[in-house]
């Protein structure tokens, strides 16, 4: 299969993969996956998906956990994820507090074009599966695909969108990945 004809996929982790919390997720301890959501990420290697994450991490700026921690963290998400039979091609984190005035935390495209990049892909070809209105609106600003799911803030989130959005909505994870991988058939 070319580059070209693959399928790129770019994940939001907290609310999306796992549960998420106000009060962020500070240990590996706290990094508890959403029911069918390692075996979405499987099944969306299989049908041949490649797959990064690109993760708001404010709580590294705030002082709340190190790089060392998150590096813990995501070491345990991705154990679970090979546990469960699948893969994460990358992970991009922006560890700048929300008035860093960075390029890389979402809403800013800068996470999704450095997975664009890694894939050797147009930014255009990326599916952005998330949770917030940041999440969207960074996949927007680059052409990609925004897809929403309701769990973590989707809810709300969802209530946000306006009426002629064309926004995908799926309740979660295994069902979004469900529906991408029913499109290639």
């Amino acid at each position: 299969m070319s580059e070209r004809q693959q399928r790129f996929i770019v994940l939001d982790r907290d609310g999306v993969i796992n549960e998420d919390s106000d009060d962020f997720i500070k240990t590996p301890a706290e990094w508890l996956p959403l029911p069918g959501s390692l075996d979405a990420i499987a099944a969306l290697g299989r049908a041949g998906f490649r797959i990064t994450i690109a993760t708001n991490q404010s709580g590294v700026g705030r002082g709340l956990y190190t790089i060392a921690i998150l590096d813990a963290i995501h070491e345990k998400m991705i154990n679970s994820i090979r546990a469960a039979g699948g893969k994460i091609d990358g992970i991009f984190f922006c560890p700048h507090l929300p008035d860093a005035g960075c390029d890389c935390r979402k809403p800013e495209p800068g996470m999704l074009l450095q997975a664009a990049a890694l894939f050797s892909c147009d930014p255009s070809d990326l599916r952005v599966i998330g949770d917030s209105m940041r999440d969207l609106e960074a996949a927007q600003s680059v052409g990609a695909r925004p897809i929403l799911v309701r769990t973590g803030y989707g809810k709300d989130t969802e209530r946000r969108l306006p009426a002629d959005s064309t926004v995908a909505i799926f309740d979660n994870l295994a069902d979004a990945a469900g529906d991408l991988i029913k499109d290639l058939s």
